[in-house]
């Protein structure tokens, strides 16, 4: 087949029926042992293993392979501060002020969150993923991006994963609105707040809600045809 643009030769790898098998149940068992913390060490954490976990990121498919995200680094005390003083202001408008509706606050109970958002200044970096809505040319003109709340998702999936790989905890926090991390973060116009991610240890005897995930026959639906 002839291209009309560059392509190169990929092969990827491929396993023994037995050991792809066992690289899979290894895989789940690994992945189904990570958990949301909200209980952080003060503990320095290497940049360089942020890093990589971006660079994880970083290999998401998207739409286009326009890679509409960026994530922002943050280890300066002063900026954490400023913003886990933001995210508690909107949030204390999500639970002591009204805005959450009241099915929304049910759904929440077991799992006793509160406007009370201390780790993020505790956890040694927090991670901000922006989402692209548009491109920008070098000439100001504006690029569309395509399936970009997909392609994100996707690259903060991988992120949360490669954290969990090297031992470290995060969790997903998506304080409404998120206006305050553009302007703290000085992002421009065409980045909007996807998801901020304290990063870190988890703080030594952390709890965590005794939540179970859906089994496989729940989460999964098979067409095949019976045999």
């Amino acid at each position: 087949m002839e291209h009309s643009h560059p392509f190169v030769p990929y092969t990827p790898d491929r396993y023994p029926e037995a050991e792809m098998l066992a690289r899979g149940r290894a895989f789940y068992e690994h992945v189904d042992r990570r958990r949301s913390v909200r209980a952080f060490s003060p503990e320095p954490v290497p940049r360089e293993c942020v890093e990589l976990a971006v660079q994880a990121a970083n290999t998401a498919p998207s739409g286009a392979h326009q890679q509409p995200w960026k994530f922002v680094v943050v280890g300066d005390q002063e900026t954490k501060k400023r913003i886990k003083e933001a995210a508690e202001l909107e949030e204390r408008q999500n639970y002591e002020g009204g805005r959450l509706p009241a099915e929304w606050r049910e759904a929440l109970a077991p799992l006793e969150t509160n406007s009370d958002k201390g780790y993020l200044e505790v956890a040694p970096w927090l991670v901000i993923c922006f989402a692209e809505k548009y491109g920008v040319a070098p000439d100001g003109t504006k690029r569309k991006h395509y399936y970009v709340n997909e392609s994100v998702g996707i690259a903060c999936g991988l992120f949360i994963t490669a954290l969990h790989h090297m031992g470290l905890s995060t969790l997903t926090h998506t304080p409404n609105p998120m206006a305050f991390l553009t302007e703290i973060c000085g992002r421009p116009a065409n980045e909007r707040p996807y998801i901020l991610f304290p990063v870190g240890y988890a703080a030594d005897e952390v709890k965590v809600p005794d939540i179970v995930r859906k089994p496989l026959s729940e989460a999964m639906v098979s067409l095949d045809r019976p045999s």
